[in-house]
């Protein structure tokens, strides 16, 4: 049985065509969260949280935020309305300041960190898919109650750096360290699926959504 939809808040999944809106959709609502599918800004705007799914091309997902006149509305959403927002997977990526993916292709700047591809060998295989342990240094709100070296489930080719170095980071190693996660004031990303990532995924979700909106 579902759980019973308790949340008085507005939460919106941006809809810009690359999105695994259902599964975690789904989640929240395992959660007692309700929340909708949207590219309508008046309704991103009056969001108490936001949620940037993604799967698939950095390119072209930030052609279509692009074409769909969403990219500036996210922007002014989690900086002037200072709305806590969430990047899932390619939706982290797309946070950053640009990507390497089909050549150079700036982001949303919402935290100055490059994206890369994931540096294969005989031993690493690209893309890094299946779960994976994570580890932090510091502490966020992303990470409350989680035990460190928990595991996650990842599906990706190219991987964040860490450049920005006044936000806190949660990492994983794969050949070599990479950004899994991070929180730059209200602003946070998560490059592994927390809707595919049983207990840890759903608990890192009932994290972000009591986070308090500044």
């Amino acid at each position: 049985m579902d759980a019973k939809i308790r949340n008085h808040m507005i939460i919106t999944l941006i809809d810009y065509g690359m999105g695994n809106h259902l599964s975690v959709r789904n989640a929240l609502k395992r959660l007692g969260y309700d929340s909708s599918v949207s590219q309508d800004p008046a309704v991103i705007k009056s969001s108490d949280l936001i949620i940037l799914p993604g799967v698939g091309s950095f390119r072209r997902a930030m052609e279509n935020l692009n074409r769909l006149g969403l990219s500036e509305v996210i922007r002014l959403a989690a900086t002037e309305n200072g709305t806590p927002t969430l990047g899932i997977c390619l939706g982290m990526q797309l946070l950053g300041s640009e990507s390497t993916e089909d050549g150079v292709c700036e982001g949303l700047r919402l935290i100055e960190n490059k994206i890369t591809k994931l540096d294969g060998s005989s031993d690493i295989r690209i893309p890094h898919v299946g779960f994976n342990n994570v580890y932090w240094e510091t502490n966020n709100d992303l990470t409350v109650d989680i035990n460190q070296n928990s595991d996650f489930y990842f599906t990706h080719s190219y991987a964040m750096k860490d450049d920005d170095k006044t936000a806190d980071y949660i990492y994983c190693d794969y050949g070599m360290p990479f950004v899994a996660g991070f929180r730059k004031e209200n602003v946070f990303g998560v490059q592994f699926h927390p809707e595919k990532s049983q207990k840890n995924g759903l608990k890192l979700l009932k994290n972000f959504l009591e986070i308090k909106r500044a």
